[in-house]
């Protein structure tokens, strides 16, 4: 009978993520991994596979924590006001590896070498654009946005400020405060 991990996986996952956050794809070794897992190589195969299984893994560790986070968002303040208050919220995160967005990050990183897990990311990046979206509708529905306002191309355009603002957030000298108060104040033009 095979012996029982005695790791917790959650934990390593998350871990292995904010690794692969900070350093990206290729700035991360096996023995990063290893290191920083506290794995020896023959626990951390059985465990995960393979770097990419687990890159793949903390892909989606990352999407889902964002997801789940923007829901309870929405759930306790609504959904616009849930969308102005994100963009603060992701560059004011001092417990995040690195202010730019995973999902980006992976997929400039690796999508130039066809590596199929800049498929994944852009698939999640594809799922949190139509979440987006869903808040759009959402406030619509509440009378929040204007009827004549399309949630997806809205959802499209905010993705595009909040990777935006995430990079900007990354740079010396730039008030990345001051951009997040003119995305969540455009939104409550809509």
């Amino acid at each position: 009978m095979p012996r029982k991990p005695n790791y917790d996986r959650d934990d390593l996952i998350a871990r292995a993520r904010d690794l692969f956050w900070r350093r990206g794809w290729a700035g991360t070794s096996l023995k990063d991994l290893e290191s920083e897992l506290k794995m020896k190589p023959g626990s951390f195969y059985a465990a995960f596979g393979s770097k990419d299984a687990l890159f793949e893994l903390a892909l989606q560790k990352y999407a889902s924590d964002g997801a789940a986070r923007l829901n309870a968002l929405a759930e306790e303040f609504g959904p616009l006001s849930a969308l102005q208050r994100l963009p603060e919220m992701v560059i004011d995160n001092d417990q995040a590896p690195a202010r730019a967005c995973m999902l980006s990050k992976t997929l400039l990183e690796l999508q130039s070498h066809a590596h199929p897990l800049a498929k994944k990311a852009d698939e999640k990046l594809q799922l949190m654009e139509a979440q987006f979206a869903q808040l759009f509708m959402r406030a619509q529905e509440i009378g929040d946005v204007a009827q004549d306002r399309d949630p997806k191309s809205l959802a499209r355009k905010y993705q595009s400020d909040l990777l935006g603002l995430r990079v900007s957030a990354e740079r010396d000298g730039v008030d990345a405060k001051s951009i997040a108060a003119d995305i969540a104040e455009g939104l409550a033009r809509l």
